[in-house]
């Protein structure tokens, strides 16, 4: 149910709420004219009207007048003062005071609630800069109605800066109540790493480190280095089995992935006190170290995978070979140097293919290369001499495409001859397509197939990471997250700034993600690849409505517009919206919400 206006008198509360429910593939809503009031401490509420049967334009003026605003006669003549895009408004702040955002932050009113508030919702209507968001709450601006509905016009920039602080001091309560919410003993517990490059120098955060992205732009003046020393900070991000957002914090940009998971399990356990909990990360994080330090000491199972070497050395034994697979292309094995795992070794045929044809592509590319390194030591033309020098030309040609290891290469004074190094190849291509899952957790618990099905879920916490960079890309097959916060660019200077920005960030995909969970049948997201006659292939709804992306229907809503209408003779100007497209109504359907906010 949403709560839509109203008129207080003192312990009195007169308003219209709407209620919606869904029987099949057909929605009903109710609109009820009610009044509320507190009897020995609790608040009753007495259905004075059911309105239902009557317009929407009726009930949209009711809702007006309760609000005290005047309603002009139909039919004179008006003048528009002003019109603000408004749907994504109504749906972002709808959303967020449903799922009770406001309440997680704080229970008593504040101003500073108040502008923490606005931050999320700006965030996910609109990402941008504080400085962008302080203008879309300026009063001669028309760039949205969000300062209108949360009553913030002329907010400034400072105000921002001083609810990020505000927000920072209560991040440890709302991430308890997240977990409380969407975590339980005997559950699993997605956690990834990653990380975004930083503007700047004063923050202690922003250090150089190995980088997940490529900004040459931002490595140190004249250095062409890898992007392995780029300014960056790091994050670790912990969802539910479900991608769901739970917490999130901010290390060093030269922070190892490994290192960050004691304080991940130290959340579970000490702060949250689950009972039983599989840690599911991948296998550059969940490492054997981490597995002895850190999870099993804390009574944590875990899920994760072996690394290349380690499969190598499997499929060399002969633990693992084509026979092993059936239909499912997984099989479960043991091995002396895992005592009391289970070993879940499983087969992408694609994978496979892919990596024969890289592998070959690549090995191509470094032979031609080499024939060049030829061709000048046998050159009539000042041809190359030496080893030193041609050992640098050789070094430089297998080092182009990284495959120096696959090749032997013996250099004399006046040329050299190379070969492919054919056991290493052979030895590494008897894994391709092969990755083999650990865990302790018994098979009556988690069976092959569900541990597969498990790990494959990271995909949730690599969608997020997309999304709190900014990055609107189709979802993997199984995920459900979103577009967010935009964590990029990071211009912040205080070390606790950032750490709020990071998690201002956080709690807008936790929005987004619950909008999208409500309009996935209007989305791309949710349905696998190559569904024959599926939204993707028809771009349509079984309704006929268009299928898009997140960002677009967003945009879509914007176009239903919150109206400030002055009548002919009348003094007070009053607010009209739009009628809501099909789309549009679909999709606030969909929220169980209206647009009048």
């Amino acid at each position: 149910m949403a709560y839509i206006g109203g008129m207080n008198t003192n312990q009195l509360s007169v308003h219209v709420a709407t209620t919606t429910r869904r029987v099949g593939d057909k929605i009903y809503h109710s609109h009820l004219l009610r009044h509320s009031f507190r009897e020995d401490g609790k608040v009753r509420n007495v259905t004075v009207a059911n309105l239902s049967m009557l317009p929407d334009t009726v009930i949209d003026a009711i809702r007006l007048g309760l609000k005290g605003q005047a309603v002009g006669p139909v039919g004179h003549p008006f003048e528009s003062l002003e019109a603000r895009p408004h749907g994504h408004v109504a749906a972002g702040v709808g959303i967020m005071r449903k799922l009770g955002l406001d309440h997680l932050m704080a229970t008593r009113p504040s101003r500073e609630k108040s502008v923490a508030f606005a931050l999320v919702a700006g965030r996910v209507i609109h990402p941008g800069s504080k400085l962008s968001l302080s203008r879309h709450c300026q009063a001669e601006t028309r760039l949205s109605s969000l300062a209108q509905v949360l009553g913030l016009e002329g907010v400034t920039e400072g105000e921002f800066y001083q609810a990020m602080d505000w927000l920072f001091e209560r991040q440890g309560k709302i991430e308890d109540a997240l977990a409380k919410r969407h975590l339980t003993g005997n559950c699993l517990v997605l956690y990834d790493v990653s990380g975004s490059y930083f503007h700047g120098k004063t923050c202690p955060l922003a250090q150089r480190g190995y980088s997940r992205e490529h900004r040459p732009d931002l490595l140190p003046r004249g250095t062409h280095a890898s992007p392995g020393i780029l300014r960056q900070i790091v994050y670790g991000l912990l969802c539910n089995a479900e991608g769901c957002p739970i917490a999130i914090e901010v290390f060093q940009g030269n922070t190892g992935d490994p290192t960050t998971v004691a304080s991940q399990v130290h959340k579970l356990k000490e702060r949250w006190g689950l009972d039983h909990i599989v840690l599911v990360g991948d296998r550059g994080m969940i490492t054997e170290a981490r597995i002895k330090k850190d999870v099993e000491p804390a009574g944590l199972d875990y899920l994760t995978a072996l690394r290349g070497p380690a499969i190598e050395k499997l499929c060399a034994a002969k633990m693992i070979t084509p026979s092993l697979f059936d239909e499912r292309n997984l099989a479960e094995i043991q091995h002396p140097d895992f005592p009391g795992e289970r070993l879940v070794a499983c087969f992408n045929p694609f994978t496979k293919e892919e990596r024969e044809r890289q592998r070959g592509e690549l090995l191509e590319m470094t032979d031609a290369k080499l024939r060049e390194v030829h061709r000048a030591c046998i050159r009539t033309k000042k041809p190359l001499r030496g080893k030193g020098t041609i050992g640098m030309e050789v070094g430089k040609a297998l080092s182009t495409y990284k495959m120096a290891k696959y090749y032997k290469a013996e250099i004399a004074e006046d040329g050299f001859i190379w070969r492919r190094n054919a056991d290493l190849i052979r030895y590494e291509a008897a894994a391709d397509g092969i990755y083999v899952l650990r865990t302790k957790v018994p098979s009556e618990c988690l069976k092959a197939e569900d541990a597969k099905t498990t790990y494959h879920s990271l995909s949730h916490v690599e969608w997020a990471f997309r999304s709190l960079k900014g990055m609107d890309l189709p979802l993997p097959t199984h995920a459900s997250a979103g577009i967010s916060g935009q964590i990029r660019p990071i211009h912040h200077r205080l070390e606790d700034r950032v750490r709020s920005h990071v998690f201002l960030c956080m709690l807008a995909y936790y929005v987004e993600w619950h909008l999208r969970k409500a309009w996935e049948p209007l989305l791309f997201d949710g349905e696998p690849q190559g569904v024959a006659n599926g939204k993707r292939r028809t771009k349509r709804t079984p309704e006929g409505h268009p299928v898009m992306a997140f960002g677009d229907l967003m945009a879509d809503l914007g176009g239903l517009t919150r109206n400030q209408v002055l009548f002919a003779g009348a003094t007070t100007p009053v607010t009209l919206y739009s009628t809501p497209s099909p789309l549009q109504q679909k999709a606030f359907d969909l929220l169980g919400l209206s647009h009048i906010v």
